[in-house]
């Protein structure tokens, strides 16, 4: 299941997709250039959102082996 960080992510990567491609219809190097950042920052976002679901999984993981559950 998907946390936080990585569904914001997602939508910040699809609005900097199209600010991209509509700074580029209109030939508006500004809004290419925030729409690119805003793709960037949200795929970071999504990564580490994603990192952080991963990490919780492990020690999930790990503590029901350590109660023998597992």
């Amino acid at each position: 299941m998907w946390n936080k960080d990585e569904i914001k992510g997602k939508g910040k990567q699809i609005s900097g997709a199209i600010k991209d491609k509509t700074g580029e219809l209109i030939k508006d190097p500004k809004l290419e250039a925030k729409g690119e950042a805003e793709r960037i920052a949200g795929k970071f976002q999504e990564k580490s959102g994603k990192a952080r679901r991963k990490t919780g999984e492990a020690i999930v993981t790990a503590a029901k082996a350590i109660a023998g559950k597992l």
